[in-house]
């Protein structure tokens, strides 16, 4: 097995005594006795030692003994990973793989992910492994979070209460994407997934029109870097893009292409708003209605009123839900507010026209009561309560410790490797994807079942909606039944 070592060098002391004695006189001697003799010239070394340091803190037990797992093997069960681990490409990896062989011969246990099920099963699979009660594989469950099943799991007893571990601290860095907060019930917690959080939802830009319409593009980041990234200046910026080219009374250049249910939800987060919050006693609150998620939504409503296109009509009088990646493609329009993913490899932005330098791409804006900051819904890891207290403590611990930060790269964030592959700028690499790692909130509304944000709400919102408060009387008392069924 590998097991690198940080060599740690004593510093080699030379000391070098050297005594002569010279007769001061206009004479030389005619002889010098043995006594007068000068001192040897030689230099006292002193020897150079080198030092193996482990840069791994090895755990031990109350009674001073390294952990022993006693040969258990643990399988991170989920629907898209290879269990043949690849060949490590970066320093990174070749860290990354040393490390997770150390701490499984240090600890004496077994651990990969692997592909058991796919995206549409893996919730009924876990409840039916937990109803069953197990086997004698050793699961920790990956499931995607905006599946109602698993607040219904919980609520039978299906799922282990990750808080009575006390191999897990929820307050190290490792879980700052705060995924466990995700539900975190009655006071118990039942999910967690460590790592950085997937950076989502931001602003992309074409920096050509831009910069016609005499907008530095480096001015957004510089406003992001600075904490001055506000609603107000990007209203400002959209009034300079939006044109009419050629002056026959339509616009040819609209400020804003966007995912209308995207962008809503944007807007709500940054003004520090939310649609489902959680009281003091971990019980789930009705919060469309909140001063700062109506603020948002107003605003929103305003602010497609003016910048947003409302796309094409075919002749049945429909318009296609994606329009506005093509309209941005094409020049249409200045900004587009979309995914992350949209200019990775293989997808739409990947490949768009004049972007030499890739695009820009910037998290949304703040508004007057909110901050920088995104929304995610990222996966989470569950462990069954049909395993005994040992059992889930040894598979809580080996995961844990499998997605420990790299010693060495505690601030690698491997999303930006990522989105260097893609059709983005520097800055979009190395200022705005950890950022929205860093900025990253939750959504309790995704672990609501039976709650749909689509139809009865976001796709209501666009460039001739009605008022707010129309499509509010519309779900409001729909979805506080959901939120009380989710609280019983």
């Amino acid at each position: 097995m590998r097991k690198p070592m940080a060599k740690k060098v004593l510093a080699a002391s030379m000391a070098a005594a050297m005594t002569m004695s010279f007769a001061a006189c206009e004479k030389a001697p005619a002889s010098v006795s043995e006594s007068a003799a000068p001192a040897s010239t030689e230099p006292e070394v002193s020897a150079s030692v080198e030092e193996e340091v482990s840069p791994y803190t090895v755990l031990k037990d109350a009674n001073g003994n390294t952990y022993d797992l006693g040969g258990v093997e643990i399988i991170i069960r989920d629907w898209f990973s290879n269990p043949e681990r690849q060949e490590a490409k970066t320093e990174y990896e070749e860290a990354q793989y040393a490390y997770q062989d150390w701490i499984q011969e240090t600890y004496n246990f077994k651990i990969h992910a692997e592909t058991i099920g796919d995206w549409g099963t893996v919730a009924q699979d876990f409840v039916d492994y937990a109803t069953a009660g197990g086997d004698d594989k050793n699961y920790v469950f990956t499931l995607h979070s905006g599946d109602g099943t698993l607040l219904s799991a919980i609520d039978n007893g299906l799922v282990y209460d990750l808080s009575t571990l006390d191999c897990l601290d929820f307050s190290e860095a490792k879980w700052a994407n705060g995924v466990h907060k995700l539900y975190t019930v009655n006071g118990g917690i039942y999910a967690f997934r460590a790592g950085w959080a997937e950076p989502r939802t931001g602003l992309y830009f074409n920096k050509k029109i831009l910069r016609e319409a005499g907008v530095d593009p480096d001015s957004i980041y510089d406003m992001q870097k600075n904490d001055t990234w506000t609603w107000a200046a990007f209203e400002e910026i959209l009034e300079k893009v939006q044109q009419d080219t050629d002056n026959d009374g339509t616009i040819d250049i609209w400020g804003l292409g966007v995912n209308e249910g995207v962008m809503v939800t944007a807007a709500v987060f940054s003004n520090g708003g939310k649609y489902v919050g959680q009281d003091a006693n971990g019980k789930y609150t009705y919060e469309f209605e909140s001063p700062e998620t109506l603020e948002a939504l107003e605003w929103v409503r305003d602010i497609f009123s003016k910048y947003d296109w409302n796309g094409p009509v075919d002749d049945e009088g429909n318009t296609a839900w994606d329009y506005y990646q093509g309209q941005f493609q094409n020049g249409g329009c200045a900004f587009v507010c979309d995914q992350q993913y949209c200019a990775a490899p293989g997808n739409l932005f990947y490949e768009q026209p004049e972007t030499e330098d890739g695009l820009g791409f910037v998290m949304f804006p703040k508004g007057p009561k909110g901050k920088l900051v995104q929304t995610a819904q990222d996966n989470v890891c569950i462990i069954p309560a049909c395993y005994d207290p040992d059992r889930a403590w040894k598979c809580a611990f080996a995961y844990s410790l499998y997605n420990e930060l790299v010693p060495g790269y505690e601030d690698y964030n491997p999303y930006v490797n990522t989105t260097r592959t893609g059709n983005f700028d520097q800055r979009a690499c190395e200022e705005t994807i950890p950022l929205m790692s860093k900025n990253s909130e939750v959504q309790l509304e995704a672990v609501i079942p039976g709650l749909d944000m689509g139809a009865p709400f976001q796709w209501k919102f666009g460039p001739d909606m009605g008022p707010v408060s129309e499509i509010l009387d519309g779900c409001r008392d729909m979805y506080k039944q959901y939120i009380d069924e989710a609280n019983q």
